[in-house]
Order: C-alpha cells, then structure tokens, then sequence
C-alpha cells in the first residue's frame, strides 16, 4: 500500500517491485537483445571462420610471393641500385652466390627456380643446377664465373626478373590471370597472344553459367507456373518429380549423364531410331555418329538438370504469394489472358526469377566436377584451373588470383544486374 501510495503521489507509473515502468521495459528490452544475440553468435562465428576467413587468405595469398625476397635477400637489394640496362655488377653476383649457398643449405633453391619459372619458362631447373655449382666458387671474380654455369645468368632479362619479383607482396598473379605482365620497365602489358588464354577461360566459365541459368529459366518457369495454380495434391506429386534430384549426390546425377551421353549410349540411339542422325548427316550438319560425349553440348545438358530446382523453388515461392484475383480482375477489364499473363501476373513474378536466376549463376560460376567429367578439354571452367593450381602445380598464388579475379567479376556483374533489375528494391510476395 505504502508503495502504491508513493507511485501515486510521484505520478510515475512503477512496477510490480517499484522499478519505474520504463525502466523495467528497458532492462527486459536489454535481455531479449542479449539472449538473441547469444542464439545468433554461434552462427556469426562459424561464417567468420568458414567463409569470411578463407575470402580473407585467399586475397592475401593472390599477392603475397615472399619466395624470391626471403631467398635471396642480399641480391635484391644489391639490384636496387641495378638501372636495368646492362647486366648487373660484380657486386650483384657476389650477393647472388652467397644467397644460393645459404638458399642450397636450406634446401630452397627450388622455391626460387620454380618462382621464377613462372615467367621465364624452363628456367627452374637451370636454378636448381645453378645452386649445387655455386658451392664450388670460393673466390671473386664471380660474375664470369656464374654465367659460366648458364648463359642464362648473362642474359638482362632474368635479373629484370628477379628484381620485379624481390617484392614480398606483388600484383603479378592478378596481372597474369588477365593475360597482363610488366615489362623489364615494371610498364604493363598485355602477354602474347599464344600465351593469352585466361580471359578466353573466364568469358567461357560466363557463358556457360549465363547460359545454363538461361536454359532453367526457360524450363523452370512453366512448372513453376503449374505447381502454384494446380490442386494441392497435384501440386504435391509434381513437387516430389522436382526434388527427387536432390535424393542423389551430385558425382551421381552427373556419372548418369556420362552414361547416357557416352558414344553409342542412350541419346546416341534414340537420335539413331528416330531417324535424327540421319537428317543432320543429310543436312551436313554431322557426320557419321552422333558425338555428344565431352562436349559443350553435354556440360550445358548436365548442369541445367542439376541447377533446375534452384531456379525453379524460388520462382514457385513468389508464385504462391500472387492472388488470383489480379488476372480475374484484368480479364474482366478486357485483356486476353496472354495479355494478362504478361503485363499483370509476369512482373511480379519477377522477384523470384531474379533470386532463381542469381543462385543459378552463382553458383555454375564455381562448377567443377561436372564439366571435367562431361566436357572436353575445351570446356573446362575456372574451378577446374583453379583445383590444377593447387594439387598439380602448387602454386597458391596462381589459384587465389583466379579467385579473386571470379569473385570481382560476380561482384560487378551482380552490381550491374542490380543497377538495371533493382532487385533490392523488389518485394517478394
């Protein structure tokens, strides 16, 4: 009572225990935000360390190259002073031959060749020979002495070489993964066109992405369409047929089109039978047997069977959201129902099909088991470069600045795509 009677006479409005009211609010407020942080926290962390993490090393690793710095470190900086010109001094391959000495003991001379080797093409093992040699040369002169070993060492473009990759941290992979180099002036260019091939591997990892997206677009929007007008329990059978994919592993789905797709497989002699082979042989638009195996052809086929689904589910969720009342109400104003269809119950469809179509593409960009197994050597993706880098060649460097490099081009497309569709200002349902 004695309580009641002092929150009366303050005026202020008290809880149960005499808190103010507003404060009582404000500290359960506070508790709710903590306890729902605490739900959120495990799965914040776990995308730090699983996504955020690997983004982060692998833009390091596309610029850090410490291999010829930490090796030979008193030859770069006995080439500071180097103009570039001529071949370097006495003074440089002095440094050099006490770096191959210490580089032979610490078993890293390999990590120098092959470093090398990466623009000047055979050069490793010369280095490798270089640095079991040096360990006989006790006394200066030492200049004539190391081009005696290989004329390799007399030549002004491998100390150019050297001296451009002295730096721990350089723009080299990112500039070779655009068919770019730098000249013994440190100028970019671009690399010969025998030896320009990465662009031609990102503008097909593109197409093949934009084209399977196409391809499910064109088959997932009408099963879509059916699936949110028919009864429920079509709907529900039609439903199973579209996830039924998902009940078998990916290496699965795709040994399967290997099998059909496969010289004289299934596809082979169903074109056979219905007399197909022998319309294209007449026409001269084959000849002989169907070849559909490690092709372009089977790649697309595959990949639009597998990202299906993906294209289709978010289309039929924003589909289920649209009232029938809009097409009832512009049929009864007049329109055809194609006319219907396209100008009242296509636009706002029109999310879905941005969010179905942006997973597709994103995730075909990083495709790999599927082109190697189905495709031909002419139509392997970045992720196949990518897996070859690491396991093959071993060079981290190579791998992570064709990551980076797919990763700004899904970025600025997906920048330019929303500039143009403005899907962030669309409202799913």
């Amino acid at each position: 009572m004695a309580m009641a009677q002092a929150a009366a006479n303050d005026g202020v409005m008290r809880a149960a225990d005499g808190t103010p009211l507003k404060v009582a609010l404000a500290r359960a407020e506070r508790r709710e935000k903590v306890k729902a942080v605490g739900l959120v926290l495990p799965l914040f962390a776990f995308i730090i360390l699983s996504f955020v993490v690997p983004i982060l090393i692998m833009l390091y690793n596309s610029v850090y190259d410490p291999d010829v710095a930490e090796n030979l470190p008193q030859t770069v900086v006995a080439l500071k002073q180097w103009d570039g010109k001529e071949l370097p001094s006495e003074e440089v391959f002095a440094a050099f031959v006490a770096d191959m000495k210490a580089a032979q003991k610490n078993k890293q001379v390999a990590l120098v060749g092959k470093r090398l080797n990466y623009e000047i093409s055979g050069i490793r093992s010369k280095v490798v020979a270089t640095g079991r040699k040096v360990a006989a040369l006790d006394a200066a002169p030492f200049k004539d002495a190391v081009i005696a070993i290989d004329k390799v060492w007399g030549e002004a473009e491998t100390w150019a070489t050297i001296k451009r990759s002295s730096s721990v941290y350089t723009p080299f992979y990112i500039l070779s993964m655009l068919d770019l180099r730098q000249d013994a002036n440190g100028s970019i260019e671009r690399v010969p066109a025998d030896r320009s091939i990465y662009k031609d591997i990102l503008a097909r990892t593109l197409g093949i992405s934009f084209l399977v997206t196409l391809m499910t677009l064109i088959f997932g929007y009408p099963v879509a369409y059916l699936l949110a007008t028919s009864p429920q329990k079509t709907a529900s059978i039609l439903m199973i047929f579209v996830l039924l994919p998902f009940w078998t592993s990916l290496l699965v789905r795709t040994t399967a089109w290997m099998i059909l797709m496969t010289d004289g497989g299934v596809f082979a002699q169903v074109l056979n039978y219905t007399g197909i082979t022998w319309l294209l042989n007449t026409a001269g638009l084959m000849e002989g047997e169907p070849q559909l195996f490690k092709t372009r052809f089977a790649t697309i086929v595959a990949m639009t069977h597998i990202q299906l689904p993906f294209t289709l589910l978010p289309i039929y969720s924003v589909m289920k959201t649209i009232s029938p009342n809009y097409m009832r109400a512009a049929k009864s104003l007049g329109g055809t129902p194609f006319y219907c269809f396209l100008r009242v119950y296509m636009p706002q469809t029109l999310p879905g099909v941005a969010a179905g179509c942006l997973l597709t593409f994103i995730l075909c960009l990083g495709y790999y088991i599927t082109p190697a197994l189905v495709g031909g050597p002419t139509d392997q993706m970045i992720s196949g470069f990518i897996e070859r880098a690491i396991n093959s060649e071993n060079n981290w460097g190579k791998a992570s600045a064709l990551g980076v490099i797919l990763l700004t081009a899904t970025m600025i497309l997906y920048y330019v795509y929303n500039k143009l569709i403005g899907i962030d200002r669309m409202k799913l349902g």
